[in-house]
């Protein structure tokens, strides 16, 4: 195991010159962070992706460049000795403006992974230099060369062997003498393209790396001072949790929890490396440590919300007591690799939400093709503007009274999808999104605020 932390910052935690100093602090303070990965400023993301889709307007194309170039630019002007740098971030804004301009022509995958990458190329730049210019003997590493994928572009697939031997010749050494700064969210194919782990990969990114150099520790910093007991802008009254499992964890990845990405604790999990959360802006509040075993385990612990859910419903008399339904329409999701996250079932009719993978954004479709041939087999009714809740906690199954308390509690909501016995861990369902914030409001009051 190597004798360092692995320290990841998000889009807040670098949005500016003042953010990337505080988080300079961050590594100043603890000489065990040699590795950091960084994603890119604040916004950026989705201006590049807005580009990506394509806008065939060029006025409005250039307007977007030109914010893009000033949020770099902002911080540039604050350095003592910005030439190089401004030099790499100017050749970057000259591949972003290439690849829009393409875009605008004809959208795909390949290309988008390749041009909503270059936020994190352009912030590791900047922030390396930052760190140069306050005394650390820091370097920028471009982790294309460590992070090897499939080529599934949007929501690439890790190739751990080729990670970890790359990440042993190349990363671990250099973390012996330097603070190595480098990309969360990106990683190469094969063929030397581009690829992205999907939105939100950059903690991701983070795990995979802190798993291939066997680092001591994940510190994962952000905008808030670790993980509540929900959304502490939707219920005010939400309390930080002080230690909290892998498994609570997982879930409230998996069912929106926005602080960590929900595959980011698979690395760390199967390298039991304990997990920090933290805020960049208030380190001193401290935040989350996310262990295997935890003191105590509470039956409820938290709430989590993710919007932009479509659910998928399917109808057939022919269901009835018969074989193979199923099997035929999870064949054809598979075929045009369509992601299911929650089902249920009744005698002729089963619900299904799509999982949201890659880096387009917004609710995930169901593909007109695989729809066809759905209908070929049944009726299919597409529902959008839903919002998924998940109660997340511990021996839910084992534990008398909790359903009466959950649902009473939500006697006024049309509840449209209830999802429960797969887990210990978890109680869910979706509901229209415009009540969706005061049902989780309600479910804090009576369930935590006591």
């Amino acid at each position: 195991m190597s004798l360092f932390n692995v320290a990841k910052f998000g889009g807040t935690s670098v949005a500016n010159f003042e953010a990337m100093s505080r988080c300079a602090d961050i590594i100043e303070n603890n000489p065990n962070t040699r590795l950091v990965v960084s994603s890119a400023c604040s916004g950026v993301t989705n201006f590049l992706v807005e580009l990506a889709n394509g806008i065939s307007d060029q006025a409005q194309r250039d307007q977007i460049l030109k914010r893009l170039d000033e949020i770099h630019q902002a911080i540039l002007n604050q350095l003592e000795d910005a030439n190089e740098t401004s030099v790499a971030v100017s050749h970057i804004l000259e591949t972003v403006s290439h690849l829009a301009e393409a875009a605008s022509i004809q959208s795909n995958k390949k290309l988008t992974d390749h041009l909503v990458a270059c936020g994190e190329l352009m912030s590791t730049h900047i922030f390396a230099q930052v760190l140069r210019e306050r005394g650390v003997k820091a370097t920028r590493v471009d982790i294309r060369d460590v992070l090897r994928t499939d080529s599934q572009f949007g929501k690439a697939e890790p190739n751990l062997d080729q990670i970890k031997s790359l990440a042993q010749q190349h990363l671990i050494p250099m973390c012996q003498d330097f603070v190595v700064v480098t990309q969360g969210f990106i990683g190469c194919d094969e063929d030397g393209n581009t690829t992205t782990l999907g939105r939100g990969g950059s903690d991701y990114s983070a795990a995979l790396i802190a798993e291939a150099v066997e680092a001591e520790g994940l510190e994962i910093w952000t905008d808030v001072p670790g993980i509540y007991t929900t959304d502490p802008r939707i219920a005010p009254k939400a309390t930080p949790i002080s230690e909290i499992s892998f498994s609570e964890a997982s879930e409230m990845a998996n069912f929106g929890a926005k602080i960590l990405h929900p595959s980011t604790l698979v690395p760390a999990l199967r390298h039991d490396i304990p997990v920090f959360v933290g805020s960049s802006k208030e380190p001193e509040k401290g935040g989350t440590w996310i262990r295997h075993q935890v003191e105590s385990s509470p039956l409820f612990r938290a709430l989590a919300l993710r919007c932009n859910q479509t659910m998928v419903t399917l109808r057939s008399v022919e269901m009835f007591h018969a074989y193979g339904f199923l099997a035929k329409v999870f064949e054809v999701l598979a075929k045009h690799k369509v992601s299911v996250d929650l089902i249920t079932t009744s005698e002729v009719s089963v619900s299904l939400t799509l999982d949201q993978t890659d880096t387009s954004g917004g609710a995930p479709q169901l593909p007109e093709q695989a729809r066809l041939e759905l209908e070929k087999l049944c009726t299919v009714e597409i529902e959008h503007n839903l919002c998924l809740v998940a109660l997340i906690g511990n021996n839910m199954s084992e534990s008398k009274g909790y359903a009466k308390q959950v649902f009473s509690t939500l006697e006024d909501f049309n509840l449209r999808m209830i999802c429960y016995g797969a887990s210990p861990h978890n109680l869910c369902f979706l509901l229209h999104e415009s009540v969706s914030k005061l049902a989780i409001q309600k479910l804090h009051q009576d369930l935590f605020e006591y």
